[in-house]
């Protein structure tokens, strides 16, 4: 059980605006899990009362927290916590989802629906720089995260490159880690597209998602360390779930 709050007073002599502070301390104690997802915030006047401002410093501190995501209001009820989403940063790095997600402690689960040979169509061509024809595997794998389909992904690799690909186990396993481990891949960099899509509904139903509900569309083309493309994926992830994390240095 968290520790109530002991409420931080204001510092009307700091460079800082009242509203900045109390945007800060409604923060820290959310951070801290003071306040929980969903959990209702004092009321505008409770606020007002507690920290001896005006209704337009509050309203203010409201509105950056429901601009950064840590609140959401909900129409004569008032503020509540929103339920925090884990920043993923496999958009960034060359890690994988599934590592990614795997370093933050959730239970990860792979389940493959479709392993097959299968020949490169014009894009797959272009992107994989192999002859149109060519043969290529094609895997689509559904992921869960603590129980719930997080992402739903169609990856293309050329087969005269993975031979033995078709044999391999990959139910819970992930595939980066067996290309380093049976092939010597050491993914080096790739390129990925970031587009809001409505999902077919048959690949909403795989998600778990109501009708029109969309999600994020991610392609992406993977290359190694000499600068040949090995991979060509699409993944549909669900939004609701999970935020992703870029950092520029």
């Amino acid at each position: 059980m968290p520790t109530p709050a002991t409420h931080v007073a204001l510092d009307r002599e700091a460079d800082a605006p009242l509203w900045q502070q109390l945007a800060r301390v409604l923060r820290d104690e959310i951070e801290a899990g003071l306040l929980r997802a969903d959990q209702a915030l004092p009321s505008e006047s409770e606020l007002i009362d507690r920290y001896g401002v005006s209704r337009t410093v509050v309203r203010e501190a409201l509105a950056e927290l429901v601009r950064a995501g840590l609140i959401y209001k909900v129409r004569a009820r008032g503020s509540f916590v929103s339920p925090q989403r884990p920043d993923l940063k496999f958009i960034g790095s060359m890690t994988g989802s599934s590592d990614d997600l795997s370093t933050t402690g959730r239970s990860v689960t792979t389940r493959v629906l479709d392993f097959e040979l299968g020949t490169a169509d014009a894009e797959d061509a272009e992107a994989l720089r192999i002859p149109e024809g060519s043969p290529v595997v094609r895997l689509r794998r559904l992921r869960h995260v603590d129980g719930t389909p997080w992402l739903l992904v169609d990856t293309v690799l050329p087969h005269d490159r993975f031979p033995t690909l078709g044999r391999a186990n990959l139910e819970n396993r992930s595939l980066y880690e067996h290309l380093r481990r049976h092939f010597g891949v050491e993914p080096s960099g790739a390129d990925r597209w970031i587009s809001a899509v409505v999902p077919t509904p048959e690949d909403a139903g795989l998600l778990e998602l109501g009708p029109g509900q969309p999600v994020l569309s991610i392609e992406s083309v993977a290359w190694d360390s000499d600068g040949v493309p090995f991979e060509r994926y699409h993944a549909l992830h669900r939004s609701d779930e999970s935020r992703f994390y870029v950092g520029i240095r």
